[in-house]
């Protein structure tokens, strides 16, 4: 059963969900853009039996606490920073990281940093190489070159209902198969008063991530986390060329592009659990849990 809990962090909520023993292996979910735990719903409960999975909120999103751009520093040091405080604060030792979109560049902020803590990485659509930025970045990064009114308004429609919906629709096989309460739930939270300042905030903030990129890839060379990765691959934020390159850096790798979009999990959640459950199945063992 998944139970849904806050902790306090720095003064603020941070929502989690959270479901399974804690005897067996824990699964920290990482979520992306612009949503919350609430995309890993179902995987959570697919992988429960056999995991200990945990999801928070991010600050700024779904059930998490939503100070102003003026009361916390939206960054994703930042992020990182009460993500990495919250996982003591729930006293995890060891765990797989799920990181997808934003969750990559906080993921990998503390697997770099407390390396002998991750067991393994599972990637979906998330970045760490240059070749992973292409068209879809050219006016964000352009809002990191000059952090002006005029390159903030270009990305305003980044967090409509209409961006939002084509984020879970773009690139899927089955239209119909993607739940309007996806887009819907996001969009709620997006649209409280002070919120679009905040994705745009950390819009600019993704400009220190690309500048990480080689000491994320010097990890994966040092460290050589098993990794499973499962790749929307008609994702037109984070395409396949995001993908292939991991494979430079690390030798245990299972790589899977899958015929679907952004949200990966959206069309093919029985699939990446599945995945996943074989996955660590066979390289847990080789790792004191």
């Amino acid at each position: 059963m998944t139970t849904y809990r806050t902790v306090s962090i720095d003064g603020l909520d941070i929502f989690y969900r959270e479901a399974g023993s804690r005897d067996n292996p824990t699964i920290l979910l990482l979520h992306g853009f612009p949503t919350s735990s609430h995309m890993f719903r179902n995987l959570i409960p697919a992988l429960a039996d056999k995991f200990h999975l945990v999801a928070p909120d991010y600050p700024g999103y779904g059930n998490s606490s939503m100070p102003t751009v003026d009361e916390f520093d939206y960054t994703f040091d930042h992020l990182a920073e009460i993500v990495e405080k919250f996982i003591d604060a729930i006293d995890l030792k060891k765990y797989s990281l799920y990181v997808m979109d934003y969750g990559a560049p906080i993921g990998y902020r503390i697997a770099a940093k407390y390396p002998e803590r991750v067991q393994s990485l599972i990637v979906q659509n998330g970045n760490a190489y240059e070749e992973g930025l292409r068209e879809f970045w050219e006016p964000i990064k352009a809002y990191w070159q000059e952090r002006s009114p005029e390159n903030a308004e270009k990305l305003k429609y980044l967090v409509t209902l209409e961006a939002t919906k084509w984020q879970y629709t773009n690139g899927v096989r089955n239209p119909e198969a993607i739940s309007p309460d996806t887009w819907n739930m996001d969009q709620l939270f997006l649209d409280r008063p002070g919120n679009e300042e905040i994705q745009l905030a950390l819009f600019y903030s993704y400009g220190t991530n690309p500048p990480l990129y080689p000491q994320w890839q010097e990890y994966f060379r040092k460290y050589q986390p098993p990794t499973l990765i499962v790749w929307g691959q008609n994702d037109y934020i984070f395409p396949a060329e995001g993908a292939y390159p991991y494979q430079r850096d690390l030798k245990d790798v299972e790589f899977h592009l899958l015929d679907t979009g952004h949200f990966a999990l959206e069309e093919e959640g029985e699939a990446i659990a599945n995945y996943i459950r074989q996955f660590l199945a066979s390289r847990l063992q080789l790792v004191p849990v």
